[in-house]
């Protein structure tokens, strides 16, 4: 098996990156006070709304894109079919012609 992200592995893990530095400024944030407290809370809610887009549209567009790749997976299935039968077919006259040049020594 291949330990190679996919891109939207790849997007789920910055998702989750950005999820977890938004807890972080929200810790952080506790720590101050006054109007940098109200500045930091601002941003914070900005971040959220944010991060709940990207995550709507990253949803919306995976959905997309295996909605279209599993019609093309049954547009292309059949001549995949076709196309391993003839391969085969053509491994098996491979095999005979081997097997007539052994045996004609």
């Amino acid at each position: 098996m291949s330990n190679k992200k996919t891109g939207f592995d790849e997007v789920e893990s910055l998702l989750q990156e950005i999820g977890a530095k938004i807890e972080e400024l929200i810790e952080k944030g506790k720590e101050v006070g006054g109007e940098a407290k109200e500045d930091i809370e601002k941003k914070i809610k900005d971040l959220k709304e944010k991060r709940t887009t990207l995550e709507e549209e990253f949803e919306k567009g995976k959905t997309k894109f295996e909605k279209f790749y599993q019609e093309k997976k049954g547009q292309m299935e059949p001549n995949l079919s076709e196309s391993a039968g003839h391969f085969k077919e053509g491994f098996k006259q491979i095999l005979e012609g081997i097997k007539t040049l052994l045996g004609s020594k």
